[in-house]
């Protein structure tokens, strides 16, 4: 039986996806997705704060897959969409390791 479909032995993905990559690195494709709509309605999405308490997990990989889609479903319905970077490194995980690092637990 003959494969539904055949397997491209050219096809390079990592080798096409770095080419896009500095492609749009050189055009400032991001950039210009946020300039090319200054004064249209903004819609700012505040990104939440990264862990500081452990290593990334897939869990991360969803939540930003999710965020960065609407996003993108935002710049395509007009609106200038601004990301702003959340911080955070007090978070009760982080306070009990320093307390326990300080002896103070």
């Amino acid at each position: 039986m003959q494969a539904k479909y055949l397997e491209s032995k050219q096809l390079n993905l990592p080798f096409i996806e770095q080419e896009f990559l500095q492609q749009w690195e050189e055009d400032k494709t991001f950039e210009q997705s946020v300039d090319q709509r200054e004064g249209s309605e903004p819609f700012v999405f505040y990104e939440g704060p990264p862990s500081a308490n452990g290593l990334p997990g897939i869990h991360h990989v969803i939540s930003r897959t999710l965020k960065d889609l609407v996003c993108r479903y935002k710049t395509m319905q007009g609106y200038q969409v601004k990301r702003k970077a959340g911080w955070d490194t007090h978070g009760l995980p982080v306070e009990l390791g320093v307390e326990k690092e300080l002896g103070i637990t």
